[in-house]
């Protein structure tokens, strides 16, 4: 029977979502001086203890799983950072490891396993976080490492400073959620990844991520409305809403997901800057808010992007997971935001081989991926996880779950989702670097990738673009206009203006339908620099092709160099411009006087 450790929000004296109780003293656990632990984990000789200066260590963070996985190490590094610890990304030079864990699927698990047995084989002092060691925190892996849980990563300088010292520290005990104003590292500087709520109302049979997160816990409008002044005012261009799901929202303290949207879309900026993407959902909690939500998605700063999970095509697969939903209800989401929000984009997740499917419910599950064709699907096989009642299900055999899995990608890799759009303009949001460091990405308003030639520096920048090729995965485009990203503070009724005037010029697809404004005739030599720079850009970008980062450097600090020279020639040509008209007149005057 696995251990209690559902008192989310319980016992608290009735403290509200998104506030701390105040922070006691961390309990410690000093390693018993036996022979195995001093083999897996020396600890540190009493002399040297003295010697130890916290915040003076540097700390390699390594993270598995979700987004929200993702936004809890940007937390704890913001927060070890602050108190001066170093942080690096080559694990060698580390003084610690901190490794955040998903205890989602198998493989995650084990590729932890892996990382802690490296880290003992390199003598690193260890801290564990994240969903693994709160859902399963009796595992023979997780003995002699520090613990650090998913509601106690305000903490975690504690749990760090304590390790280096050669304790073994466990925080488990959840008490509230972690506040949002804590000092965060954002892995991507212009994305922020923020958590509206933990844990869920559903009770899935396969998953594992309910006994770590535990039951709905959402932090309040205000705490989250909070967050994104914060972060916009940090220069942040996208702001995605994440959870375990993001249909469930507010269902604990009185409110819904749509308040929260609506409240949250008043305050981006009215230029278009900023967009929000809305996170994961699944299908039981959106079905009464579907126009609410569509009428959100709508509009010029949200994504036209949801990802909602079918798992299977079967009602009978369905039931067995305890999804609390029917093939024709998640059909009904689909066809209902299709309908209502134009270029809408819809990815989803199967679950390959669940126990108890048979031929024809996998059928089904084909039959489903066809009819919509969707560009994105997660497709998995079933991995048992200790402790859900799946895993005490009558399994497929696993050469049957492997070839489902092959046969279903092979259908979905056969679709062209983005024919069609060879030739087309639209509007992206540029937030990252390629895997190939040359280009950069960018997404359409329905999130389609699209990948440009461009130097870094116009990282948090929109622009129109012309779609010049297509692939299965993204398009590629070539940039024809970039937007100024000027932010200024606007009142209600000019943002509510603001999406009347860009909803009325966009096309059937939700794209701007107006061309880009030529202003050679306002400013000729301001243009015909950006030109030539946007033009040498591309070039230089499309010489290097997949060559190294440290090409793309040199070339970029080349076109820095070329921008300055351009500049003192304009400037150069100005003076003598000026030069020869005060000769000019001079002659003229002298003229005058002479006759």
């Amino acid at each position: 029977m696995m251990e209690d450790i559902e008192d989310l929000l319980v016992g608290n004296g009735g403290v509200a979502p998104g506030f701390r109780l105040p922070v006691a003293s961390v309990g410690l656990n000093p390693r018993k001086k036996t022979k195995r632990h001093l083999e897996k984990q020396p600890l540190v000789p009493d002399p040297l203890q003295s010697l130890i200066i916290p915040g003076t260590q540097t700390i390699y963070i390594k993270t598995f799983g979700c987004s929200h996985n993702q936004s809890d190490s940007e937390y704890m590094a913001g927060q070890l950072s602050a108190y001066g610890y170093a942080l690096c990304e080559d694990p060698e030079e580390a003084d610690l490891w901190l490794i955040n864990t998903c205890t989602v699927k198998s493989p995650s698990q084990s590729a932890m396993d892996t990382t802690i047995s490296k880290g003992r084989a390199a003598k690193k002092p260890l801290v564990v976080a994240g969903c693994v060691p709160q859902g399963s925190r009796n595992l023979k892996e997780l003995e002699g490492v520090s613990i650090v849980g998913v509601q106690q990563i305000d903490r975690v300088v504690e749990v760090v400073e304590e390790t280096l010292k050669g304790h073994e520290v466990r925080l488990l005990n959840r008490k509230t959620l972690p506040a949002l104003d804590l000092p965060k590292v954002r892995k991507n500087k212009i994305v922020e990844i923020l958590p509206i709520n933990v844990g869920c109302l559903g009770a899935c049979t396969y998953c594992k991520t309910k006994h770590a997160r535990g039951h709905l816990g959402s932090y309040t409008v205000d705490s989250l409305i909070r967050r994104v002044r914060t972060v916009i005012t940090e220069g942040v261009r996208e702001i995605w809403l994440s959870s375990e799901d993001t249909g469930a929202y507010g269902r604990d303290i009185g409110v819904n997901l749509p308040v929260l949207l609506n409240a949250i879309v008043m305050e981006l900026p009215s230029n278009g800057s900023t967009m929000l993407r809305i996170g994961m959902t699944n299908p039981p909690y959106i079905l009464e808010h579907l126009k609410e939500i569509a009428g959100v998605l709508r509009l010029p700063c949200v994504y036209s992007f949801l990802h909602v999970p079918v798992q299977s095509g079967s009602d009978a697969v369905l039931s067995a997971m305890n999804r609390e939903y029917t093939v024709k209800e998640f059909g009904t989401v689909v066809d209902t935001l299709t309908e209502l929000v134009p270029g809408m984009q819809i990815a989803t997740d199967i679950i390959c081989g669940f126990p108890g499917e048979t031929d024809e419910d996998f059928a089904q599950t084909v039959g489903l991926i066809k009819k919509y064709k969707f560009a994105q699907v997660h497709i998995s096989q079933f991995y048992p996880r200790p402790g859900t009642p799946a895993a005490r299900m009558k399994k497929v055999p696993s050469n049957v779950v492997k070839k489902r899995s092959r046969d279903l990608t092979a259908v979905f890799e056969s679709f062209s989702p983005y024919d069609g759009m060879e030739g087309q303009l639209e509007r992206i949001w540029i937030t990252e670097v390629a895997t190939d460091g040359v280009h950069l990405v960018g997404h359409t308003k329905g999130y389609i990738q699209v990948l440009i030639a461009a130097p870094e520096n116009l990282l948090g920048t929109s622009a129109i673009v012309r779609i010049t090729s297509i692939g299965r995965w993204s398009v590629f485009g070539e940039v024809i206009e970039f937007f100024n990203q000027e932010n200024k503070n606007v009142s209600s009724n000019e943002i509510k203006s603001s999406y009347e005037r860009c909803s009325s010029c966009a096309d059937a697809n939700g794209s701007c339908a107006k061309q880009p404004e030529d202003h050679r005739h306002k400013h000729f030599i301001r243009w015909l620099l950006r030109k030539r720079k946007n033009t040498v850009g591309a070039e230089n970008a499309a010489a290097l092709g997949a060559k190294g980062t440290e090409e793309w450097t040199q070339v970029h600090g080349s076109m820095a160099e070329r921008a300055f020279v351009d500049k003192t020639l304009v400037a150069g040509m100005t003076v003598s411009f000026l030069i020869v008209v005060a000769l000019l007149l001079q002659f003229g005057f002298q003229n005058v006087i002479f006759v």
